[in-house]
């Protein structure tokens, strides 16, 4: 790819911007939503969580074919097909007449979702080349996250309250149509020098895993957890996995390549990106149904509740690009982490929610933690992989993020869902929350701990000789194929 004007990389991040504000506004956008689409489509807990879940899971099934269908094909033009993709789902989803149909449509619009946020990420990547200018981009990307939680809840509330729950997919429509012209005027085509094959087989497993895994905890609660769907269900997951990981080994370019994982930072990032979104999708899970259903807030008055939280991440995301940029990713890591864990604690083991204090204090914390992890996750996952691999790469940390908040909904969800069952929301809902706390200070502690054990300076090294051996790998493929 040429090497473009300072101008025109600016513009390329802000188009990359544009389609991570749609993907990341949704998912905000629809957390406020739940309690009015429940009571017009007459949905249960685990219908609420189908609406998110279905969305991504979806997503995580099929970032890594979108990333290596990229790195192939051309990155603009897989970009472009996402953006069609995702506006015309978001206009099905406005008009979806009945529970059903809205899963459906929100799977159209993970499916050009998919091509958005890991596409995105390898456009960037290999427009800001240079590290410390990748950096302070991948914290502006970072950013975007912030301004979707933040603005998310408040756009989400005013839409709900004024007109319906329809008009927060319309919000999609503009912003996808005009990111689709710039992209066409804008963005340049590129592609990895060397993409590797369609691993067909490694992607159905995919699907397999995660899909089985999603539907059995979900629907554990009401059909039972030992009943014989949910049992065959697991033991698919489980089959898939093992598959997964045995045919994935044999392959000479594998969808998801075991040799990445040798990196501690790389893994590291993996499992923070899991755990970090697991505790987010179940803190608007959470919270949402709290605020509306027990404390009897309108939709707007929801959002503007849980603003500080959304503005500490709005505020603390660039902070943390830039630091990650100056001084790498590990003290941002390891603030993520106690701040994270701080506020679950607070809610599971104080009931911050009964004192409007403490409850405003379990959501600063959360922002901030939250805020400040999200740079370092990207940034450890692209940086020192070859940029011909960027795009899988990217999507990796892509389908980790989505992995996370499909499997937190789906846990929290669940566990909420088994203490309410049969019961009232104003009687049980605190009592019954509990568990789901503990579970998100739990994924907070363990943001702590594997960010402190992979990013000192033995892990450094394990990227460093993971790097070369990659870079080696490729020339010796290249050679062979010249050969040829």
């Amino acid at each position: 790819m040429p090497e473009l004007t300072h101008r025109r990389r600016l513009l390329v991040l802000a188009i990359c911007c544009m389609s991570l504000l749609i993907v990341s506004l949704d998912n905000t956008v629809l957390n406020v939503a739940l309690p009015s689409m429940r009571e017009e489509l007459g949905a249960t807990v685990a219908g609420m969580q189908w609406t998110i879940d279905a969305y991504t899971l979806v997503l995580a099934s099929l970032l890594m074919l979108a990333g290596s269908t990229a790195d192939r094909i051309g990155r603009r033009r897989v970009f472009k097909t996402g953006l069609v993709l995702f506006t015309l789902g978001s206009l099905l989803c406005s008009l979806a007449p009945n529970l059903e149909s809205l899963v459906a449509f929100r799977m159209v619009q993970a499916v050009g979702g998919s091509m958005l946020n890991p596409v995105a990420m390898s456009i960037i990547t290999n427009t800001f080349t240079e590290p410390r200018e990748r950096a302070r981009a991948i914290g502006v990307w970072g950013g975007v996250v912030g301004i979707s939680m933040a603005a998310g809840p408040l756009i989400g509330g005013l839409l709900v309250d004024s007109v319906s729950w329809r008009a927060i997919f319309w919000v999609n429509l503009p912003v996808g149509l005009a990111a689709l012209l710039l992209t066409i005027r804008y963005v340049p085509e590129s592609r990895a020098p060397k993409a590797r094959r369609p691993d067909p087989v490694g992607q159905l497993l995919v699907i397999a895993l995660l899909g089985s895994l999603t539907y059995a905890i979900i629907e554990a609660p009401v059909a039972g957890w030992t009943s014989p769907p949910i049992l065959l269900l697991a033991g698919t997951a489980a089959m898939a996995l093992v598959g997964l990981l045995l045919y994935e080994r044999r392959r000479t370019e594998p969808l998801i390549d075991p040799r990445f994982f040798r990196s501690a930072p790389f893994s590291g990032a993996t499992v923070i990106a899991v755990c970090a979104f697991a505790a987010l999708g179940g803190f608007l899970f959470v919270n949402t149904l709290y605020l509306q259903d027990v404390r009897g807030f309108s939709a707007l008055h929801a959002g503007l509740y849980m603003l500080p939280m959304a503005g500490l991440t709005l505020v603390c995301a660039p902070l943390s690009g830039r630091l990650v940029g100056s001084r790498g990713p590990r003290l941002p890591l390891l603030l993520a982490g106690v701040t994270m864990t701080a506020s679950g604690v607070l809610f599971a083991a104080f009931e911050a929610e009964t004192s409007t204090p403490m409850l405003f204090t379990g959501y600063v914390l959360f922002g901030l933690g939250f805020g400040v992890v999200n740079a370092p996750i990207t940034n450890t996952a692209v940086s020192g992989m070859p940029r011909a691999q960027a795009g899988v790469a990217a999507a990796i940390a892509s389908t980790s993020r989505q992995v996370g908040q499909t499997l937190g909904v789906a846990v929290i969800g669940a566990v909420l869902a088994a203490g309410l069952h049969g019961r009232s929301y104003d009687a049980t809902f605190v009592a019954a929350s509990r568990p789901a706390w503990w579970i998100i200070a739990g994924c907070g502690l363990c943001v702590l701990l594997v960010g402190a054990l992979t990013s000192g300076p033995w892990a450094l090294r394990s990227a460093g000789r993971t790097a070369a051996r990659l870079e080696e790998s490729a020339s010796c493929r290249a050679s062979t194929g010249a050969v040829r």
